[in-house]
């Protein structure tokens, strides 16, 4: 089904029977990706003496906790609020779903023995394009691999410092990545593609994201989609989250 939309000033045709979900999903098992250094997530039914709250162990519902890290554990958007003193909530900052994005590949280049993004490679990738979404496919890509990647202590691709204040400059409020952070995994707290991103030192972007751990399908071509930014209502600095992207139709 074709749906026309009304987006700023523009007119959109959207194709709403494709909808294309770049999410990785939180399992419970130790094969789920996984960062930081923290165990598995769990699901296990609630237990009460002997009863066991599992249909197929006599209940008559099932009711299970879940016990996670939204950070380590699957797609995640975070807001300012993952980096500084004062506590701000994903939920409350994060006010508006749908965004025109901009899906881009980038094979890391390499520095100083590390795997990176750099400002020249984004620039290229998104010309003079004018998004309020970016969304960074990384090579190589596989579902097997980004879906079960265990990133503690392997120092994974990253972010650089320009690289995040030029989309910033660029005014990219939504920035969607195929990685557990935008920055370097131990870079003694430094935290440069955050800070930059959010502008810290700066006119603090409160109403700013970083999504984190997305998986794009490699038959997903680069080009520009309709993004729904779909997050679990949690009042904390990050939420499990569901971005959607869908085609629009030239």
């Amino acid at each position: 089904m074709l749906a026309t939309i009304q987006y700023k000033s523009r007119k959109l045709q959207i194709d709403l029977e494709e909808p294309i979900d770049i999410s990785i999903p939180i399992r419970a098992s130790k094969s789920n990706v996984n960062a930081w250094c923290v165990e598995e997530p769990k699901i296990e039914p609630v237990k009460d003496g002997e009863w066991t709250a599992r249909v197929k162990d006599g209940a008559c519902v099932n009711f299970n906790n879940i016990y996670f890290n939204p950070h380590a554990h699957g797609t995640h958007t975070e807001c300012v609020g993952h980096i500084t003193e004062k506590a701000y909530s994903i939920n409350q900052n994060l006010k508006h779903f749908f965004f025109l994005a901009e899906v881009i590949t980038v094979a890391p280049e390499r520095l100083n023995g590390d795997s990176v993004i750099s400002k020249k490679q984004i620039q290229f990738a998104l010309g003079n394009k004018k998004r309020d979404a970016v969304v960074i496919r990384t090579l190589p890509n596989t579902r097997s691999e980004k879906w079960h990647k265990q990133y503690s202590h392997t120092n994974p691709t990253y972010l650089l410092e320009d690289a995040a204040v030029y989309l910033r400059e660029k005014g990219v409020k939504h920035l969607l990545i195929d990685l557990p952070s935008v920055d370097k995994e131990k870079d003694e707290c430094e935290l440069l593609a955050h800070n930059a991103f959010w502008d810290t030192k700066g006119d603090l972007r409160l109403d700013a994201t970083i999504t984190e751990l997305i998986y794009v399908s490699n038959k997903v071509e680069d080009g520009m989609y309709f993004l729904n930014l779909q997050i679990a209502p949690f009042e904390n600095d990050a939420t499990p989250s569901k971005p959607i992207l869908y085609k629009i139709i030239e």
